[in-house]
Formats: C-alpha cells, sequence, structure tokens
C-alpha cells in the first residue's frame, strides 16, 4: 500500500441522487474518492464509469448504513487502498413516511440505525485518521428545524439528532484541528423527492426562491466546507434550501 499524496473522501450512500454529485464534485477537483452503496450495483458501476472516463480513480464499495460493521470495513478498505483519508462525508440516509399511530419499533430501528447510527459510527472509526484539518460533513435536512408535514415524526427527529450530533462532535474534534459540520438540504429534485409532484408544487409555493434546487447544488456547498476556504467554519447547520425555512 503506498499512502496517497492526493487527499481521500468517503462518500457514504454514494451512488444516486445527492451522494452522486458530491462524489463528480469532489472527483473533479482532483480528490480521490470512495463511497457506498447499499445495493444498486448498477448505479455505482454507472458512476464508476463515468468517472473513470474523465481521467479520475473512485472506489465503489458496497456496504449498507444500516450494518455498523459494514461502516466501519469500508473506512479500513478506505485506508487499505489509499493508505489515508481527509474527507468524511456522512449522506446515506432513508426516510419512512406513514401516520404516526401506524409507527413500529421496527421503523425506529430502521431510520436510526442509518440516519444516525451509521453517522456515529463512521465518525468513530474514520477519526483515527483524519489529520489535522481533517473534515467531516454530515448531510441532514432543513426539516431538523422545519416538520413541514404530517408523517414526518422519524425523520424528522433523526435529522435533528443528526444537527446534535455535529455541534457535540465539532466540540470534541476541535483540538484535533477537523472541522464538523451538517448540510441541511431542503427540496432537491432526486429519486426521493422529485421536482414534478403535487408535493413539490405546495414545497415551491412556500419557498422563497420557488424551485428546486439540484444534487450539484448540495455537491458545491459540500466541496466549499472540504476546501481550504471552509476551515474556519465549524459546528454549524447549513441549511440549503430555497428560503423554504424562512
Amino acid at each position: 500500500m503506498e499512502r496517497s499524496e492526493k487527499k481521500v473522501a468517503l462518500v457514504t450512500g454514494g451512488s444516486r441522487g445527492i451522494g452522486a454529485a458530491i462524489v463528480r464534485k469532489l472527483a473533479a477537483k482532483g480528490i480521490l474518492v470512495a463511497f457506498t452503496y447499499a445495493k444498486s450495483q448498477k448505479e455505482s458501476d454507472t458512476l464508476v464509469n463515468e468517472i473513470g472516463k474523465d481521467g479520475q480513480d473512485v472506489l465503489a464499495i458496497q456496504a449498507d448504513s444500516a450494518n455498523a460493521t459494514a461502516i466501519v470495513q469500508a473506512i479500513q478498505q478506505v485506508i487499505s487502498t489509499f493508505g489515508r483519508i481527509d474527507i468524511l462525508v456522512n449522506n446515506a440516509g432513508i426516510y419512512i413516511g406513514k401516520a404516526f399511530e401506524e409507527h413500529t419499533w421496527e421503523d425506529y430501528e430502521q431510520i436510526m440505525a442509518v440516519n444516525v447510527r451509521a453517522q456515529y459510527v463512521a465518525a468513530l472509526e474514520a477519526v483515527k485518521y483524519l489529520p489535522n484539518g481533517g473534515r467531516i460533513i454530515n448531510i441532514g435536512s432543513n426539516m431538523a428545524e422545519n416538520a413541514l408535514s404530517p408523517q414526518t415524526t422519524l425523520y424528522t427527529m433523526s435529522k435533528s439528532a443528526l444537527t446534535g450530533f455535529t455541534r457535540g462532535l465539532a466540540r470534541d474534534l476541535g483540538t484535533k484541528g477537523i472541522t464538523v459540520n451538517v448540510v441541511q438540504p431542503g427540496p432537491i429534485d432526486t429519486d426521493m423527492n422529485p421536482a414534478d409532484t403535487e408535493l413539490a408544487d405546495l414545497l415551491r409555493s412556500r419557498m422563497a426562491l420557488p424551485d428546486y434546487g439540484t444534487g450539484a447544488d448540495i455537491a458545491g456547498l459540500v466541496y466549499f466546507l472540504a476546501s481550504d476556504d471552509g476551515k474556519y467554519i465549524t459546528g454549524t447547520a447549513l441549511t440549503i434550501d430555497g428560503g423554504l425555512n424562512a
């Protein structure tokens, strides 16, 4: 194993949507990128081939974020492949929407495992290797501060927990020169929240900028935080939602 001279990033849940946009952005900026995916082998292969055509190296790792051991192993694979990790982007997340009285304990366990525990486990493992100047960037949601509609209780709770985790971890890691922030997207045109639905029309009517964002919008903010320009920002939740929460 030779230690890379370039910075290395791991993006969880990086095969599609916002995660894939972040992978593309970081790779385009000359960062060596690894990403995890749970089941979407075809989408993962497509992304690897796309980035490879641009002359960039990218590593795809199959790892379900609901499995804590798989997350640890993914970080170990990054270290064994590149010899380092400089940037951890905790992007993987799921949504379970149903009336509260229909919730089950299993729903709670599932959403907290992916949306909260996976970020905790990844940070706990990555901090063993992150250097001074390292970055942890969590991807949350504007719903951490605004439960926009019914049937969002579990999701809102999980994203609020992620905000608290970010603040505490920033305090813990500040003396090591590692910054920790959470990016809170609002309406972004993805498979999970497409821009051509009745819900999308309702959200646009409540936004200061009445249009959906793109994965590239989120990726740009993530790269800023990962770059030297973001070195003095930590413990902060940055909401990027077209003014929906304004």
